[in-house]
């Protein structure tokens, strides 16, 4: 679909949607998320905005939820299986870019490099070189393009 300012799209057919965090020009909806990752990342760290920009300054905050303590995996996965075909059959705003979900990139680029090799940047391979003396290992000869 194409942005919208008209909410009769609600109950079009095809039905419309909102875009999610405030849309194309409305972001502001964005600012409560980000001050929510910055207090669950930096602030339960103690490491961040407010510290200097020198050396590493990433934080991480992992939630882990036990499926079996609510409806189970069974139906967790039902559920998640239709939010996920709602959203790859949503018509996407270019036909040539389909809707994907996040992992989507990531899991093609893991197949693609299953079966062809890890593509290095040619500086990369010096910059292990020494790690290759100190612990002996020798690295895998580049395969056939």
């Amino acid at each position: 679909g194409q942005p919208q300012k008209d909410p009769a799209v609600l109950f079009a057919q095809p039905p419309g949607t909102l875009l999610p965090v405030g849309g194309l020009t409305h972001g502001h909806k964005g600012y409560g998320m980000a001050l929510m990752v910055e207090a669950l990342t930096a602030g339960l760290a103690g490491r961040g905005r407010a510290d200097p920009k020198e050396g590493w300054g990433a934080t991480v905050h992992i939630t882990l939820y036990d499926v079996n303590a609510f409806s189970g995996r069974s139906e967790f996965i039902r559920q998640m299986d239709h939010v996920a075909a709602l959203c790859r059959n949503n018509p996407p705003i270019h036909p040539d870019k389909p809707v994907r979900l996040p992992g989507d990139s990531g899991l093609k680029l893991r197949t693609r490099q299953l079966q062809h090799g890890v593509a290095l940047h040619s500086s990369i391979a010096s910059l292990l070189e020494p790690l290759n003396q100190k612990y002996s290992i020798a690295l895998p000869r580049p395969l056939a393009a």
